[in-house]
């Protein structure tokens, strides 16, 4: 049970942020977005300790240096292996951690999860999800840019 718990709860010992750090600006030009989606998760709910099953996307908009994606991955699940009282929290300190070290034009971050403490328990709504977003610099300002990283999620659903 002890090793159970300290996988679930693995992300407190990893430092999200020092995944972003080694980047590569060689990127001849490219200034498009860049988007990783489907990255799938599994959290716990800070108040029930039941568990979160989902995705995340994550799009940002370069700003002359890029990441390898893998490492998008990483500060994903670092975060979700983290309580959450609420999704809202972890899709704000995914964005934001992407945000603060990469410092690209724009990030935006969706997530989907089911809520086990709602399935499970209590009301016993089954097929139920949540969707959270955060959108920061041009993926909040501008229309187009946000309008972009949906469909680019979208696409892969059909």
């Amino acid at each position: 049970m002890a090793e159970a718990y300290g996988d679930w709860f693995s992300g407190y010992r990893e430092d999200p942020r020092a995944y972003l750090e080694r980047t590569f600006e060689e990127v001849a030009g490219y200034d498009e977005m860049i988007v990783l989606r489907d990255i799938e998760y599994e959290s716990h709910c800070e108040h029930h300790m039941a568990p979160i099953i989902g995705r995340v996307h994550v799009g940002y908009l370069p700003d002359g240096k890029v990441v390898g994606i893998s490492k998008l991955a990483r500060v994903v699940e670092t975060y979700a292996r983290r309580f959450h009282k609420v999704q809202e929290k972890m899709t704000a300190q995914i964005a934001q951690c992407i945000q603060e070290v990469l410092h690209p034009l724009g990030v935006g971050v969706v997530v989907e999860g089911v809520h086990e403490c709602m399935t499970t328990r209590g009301i016993h709504k089954r097929g139920v999800s949540m969707v959270t977003s955060k959108m920061l610099g041009s993926f909040r300002e501008d229309a187009r840019t946000r309008a972009e990283f949906l469909r680019f999620i979208e696409s892969g659903r059909r």
